[in-house]
């Protein structure tokens, strides 16, 4: 049997912990596997390295003499491992605002778990992100197609409606989602959640004003170029002196997916996953 690490972290467990129970708490293990462990370790170096007795225990002189010796390598090696860890990284992709707190959230358990840090990068193509690898995951509302992609719901965020601070719409306290559909529309064509298709009547007539990001959209509106639909997030944090955002009494909620292409999944995308269903369980209850 060749030396393991597990091996040797056992041993200098039970040596500073000074007992087999503490050791194996700490080590999360229970005592029979420590104990066979250790006597596995024994049996490939060919001394005893613990004296054990019903009341006490202590580490022999060659068990004193190797464990000192291995403190450094263990040493080394956590200190290799977490410069390589420093220097790993995962991508994530976004559009517009992320959900608070989920987003920070799920980012801050990401990095404790993995050891890894994640980079944040705004494209205004999620999707074509990914196909390019620039991201390694995105996050990105409304429908998204699966096949080649691995789609995961997170939660549905509520709608507002955005009208310039012009619009009759701007004193009024809540709209129906029929009577914004009577005004002109701007769409953003990449990563917007709210088209003319999103009407179930939509009129052949009304005017669509199209763009291509978050920001030329968020303009439109102040111009009073049209209206929009967006995730309530938006009131929260966009702040535009001529953007009003109004309740929507009936429209329907914006679904939250983290996205990435599943040939590709890495251990650290799935990590990522991990926390962040793990967030978005927190967020739905």
């Amino acid at each position: 049997m060749n030396v393991e690490l597990r091996h040797l972290r056992a041993l200098i467990a039970v040596i500073d912990a000074g007992t087999f129970t503490a050791a194996a708490d700490r080590l999360n293990i229970t005592q029979p596997a420590l104990t066979r462990t250790i006597q596995q370790l024994e049996a490939t170096l060919g001394t005893r390295l613990l004296e054990r007795t019903s009341r006490s225990m202590a580490p022999t002189e060659d068990g004193r003499a190797f464990a000192e010796r291995i403190r450094h390598v263990l040493g080394d090696l956590d200190a290799a491992i977490a410069s390589a860890q420093a220097n790993r990284t995962v991508r994530l992709g976004f559009s517009w605002l992320l959900p608070d707190p989920w987003a920070h959230d799920t980012i801050a358990a990401c990095e404790e778990r993995s050891g890894a840090r994640v980079l944040l990068q705004r494209c205004d193509d999620p999707l074509a992100a990914l196909r390019d690898g620039v991201v390694d995951a995105a996050v990105m509302r409304g429908d998204v197609a699966g096949g080649l992609l691995a789609v995961h719901h997170l939660f549905s965020e509520p709608r507002v409606a955005a009208v310039s601070a012009r619009s009759p719409l701007a004193e009024r306290d809540t709209v129906t989602w029929a009577e914004l559909g009577t005004h002109p529309l701007v769409v953003n064509t990449l990563t917007g959640t709210t088209r003319a298709e999103s009407w179930t009547e939509p009129d052949p007539r009304r005017e669509i004003v199209t763009c291509t990001n978050f920001d030329e959209w968020l303009e439109l509106v102040a111009a009073d170029r049209g209206v929009g639909a967006v995730p309530i997030a938006a009131r929260r944090r966009v702040h535009h002196h001529n953007v009003r955002f109004v309740d929507i009494a009936d429209a329907a909620p914006t679904a939250v997916s983290l996205v990435y292409v599943a040939s590709r999944v890495t251990p650290l995308v799935r990590v990522l996953r991990d926390c962040a269903l793990a967030e978005a369980h927190r967020v739905r209850r």
